[in-house]
């Protein structure tokens, strides 16, 4: 699977993004907007809901248990400064999706216990899409975390997140994880196609690797 974490730039917004990432054929959006007011964030989810619903999409605010609700998302992100994941388990209930972020192996068991129903694992390798970046693991943090995980049956979906490039994902794949998170590889592509074209060039590129 493929995950698309909402990002921005000089040529595009929020929005842009969440369009360009589903016409691509991307279907998990998260929309992330940790420096926005209430009002933007809830404006600009609002739109996202509604592109989500069009693509048939699953749809996931970082952060922002308090409005998944409110807003119609499927579920939240939480990253290790966020609402505990049973917390947040327990306002939301069982049928929404929360995910935790992960970055060790202690990370991971916690996140379990918890009850989330899937890890955001990483940074790959550095990134500028993320303040207060935790230390890269490379693909043999991955392949660490993947065997402790199989040694004491913890079977929750591992997705790779943190400056995965499309020449990456061959590689990534091979640790055992089960997807990937894309957000400024995506939007920042330098090879001269459009991030629609890249979506789907990810997309085509985790097929084949599953194949």
């Amino acid at each position: 699977m493929i995950q698309f974490i909402t990002h921005t730039n000089e040529r595009y917004d929020y929005i842009d993004g969440v369009q360009m990432a589903l016409e691509g054929g991307c279907r998990w959006i998260q929309l992330r907007m940790k420096d926005a007011s209430e009002e933007t964030f809830l404006k600009t989810a609002e739109t996202t809901r509604v592109l989500c619903k069009q693509y048939d999409s699953v749809f996931i605010l970082d952060d922002h248990v308090e409005w998944v609700e409110k807003i119609g998302a499927d579920g939240v992100h939480l990253g290790k400064d966020d609402m505990p994941i049973d917390k947040a388990r327990q306002l939301l209930g069982k049928d929404k999706i929360i995910g935790g972020t992960a970055n060790t192996f202690e990370d991971v068991k916690r996140i379990f216990l918890a009850g989330a129903d899937y890890i955001g694992c990483g940074p790959f390798r550095y990134t500028t899409t993320k303040k207060k970046l935790s230390p890269v693991l490379g693909l043999d943090g991955y392949r660490q975390i993947i065997s402790q995980m199989k040694t004491l049956g913890i079977n929750l979906p591992v997705i790779a997140i943190g400056g995965i490039l499309l020449s990456d994902v061959a590689d990534i794949m091979t640790t055992g994880v089960s997807g990937i998170a894309v957000s400024g590889g995506v939007l920042t592509a330098n090879n001269g196609n459009d991030p629609i074209i890249t979506m789907t060039r990810f997309i085509n590129k985790l097929k084949s690797c599953n194949k």
